[in-house]
């Protein structure tokens, strides 16, 4: 693939962008190959090193923020027309509750994900709190003499310490995740929002 072949490949590839954006990034891109090129590689090879298309496009995408893409999408470059505006304002009953009842749906999956992580943190909290409390409790039944109150206290301790140390774990990396799928959600949408790409 040829410098002009890889610029127009990503130009299709980000066909929907903003157009300052897209200019932005060939130009990059455009100066990228030419200075590979004066560093003796040819043209082919120049391009060969930056990379595949669509993993530069998918990059690009994914640096650009979700509302800079739905207002260069949203409002069309040639304005509304007339029986845009009606239709719009006709389907509104429809279509403006259907988009709320969605944001709504995805906002309170994600809001529960939070909320059971908090949760299993808790849990964490009072299996350490039982722990602790299995001390006294052993010292209370050696002091009373019943010596398998004592051991069985003691077992209890070491069990919760250890369901402990195991479910912070687990929470942590629950909340790892759940604080990963925003912007993983976000990058999924991203691409409804974007044009098709051109063809050839």
């Amino acid at each position: 693939m040829n410098k002009e072949e890889f610029l127009y490949a990503l130009n299709s590839k980000l066909f929907g962008l903003p157009p300052s954006e897209i200019e932005e990034r060939l130009t990059f891109y455009s100066e990228m190959i030419d200075d590979r090129m004066e560093e003796g590689l040819s043209e082919e090879e120049a391009v060969a090193a930056i990379g595949s298309v669509d993993d530069i496009a998918r990059q690009i995408i994914e640096e650009i923020p979700l509302s800079r893409i739905m207002r260069n999408t949203a409002v069309p470059r040639k304005g509304l027309k007339v029986w845009h505006i009606v239709l719009l304002i006709l389907g509104a009953p429809i279509w403006l509750p259907l988009l709320v009842a969605a944001f709504a749906v995805v906002l309170t999956v994600y809001v529960v994900l939070w909320v059971l992580v908090v949760c299993m943190f808790i849990v964490a909290l009072c299996l350490i709190v039982a722990a602790v409390c299995s001390i006294p409790a052993a010292v209370f039944y050696v002091t009373s003499g019943s010596l398998s109150g004592a051991v069985f206290s003691i077992g209890a301790g070491l069990i919760c310490a250890g369901l402990t140390i195991l479910l912070i774990a687990v929470s942590i990396l629950a909340a790892k995740g759940v604080a990963k799928l925003a912007p993983k959600v976000i990058n999924g949408i991203k691409p409804a929002f974007i044009g098709k790409e051109r063809t050839i």
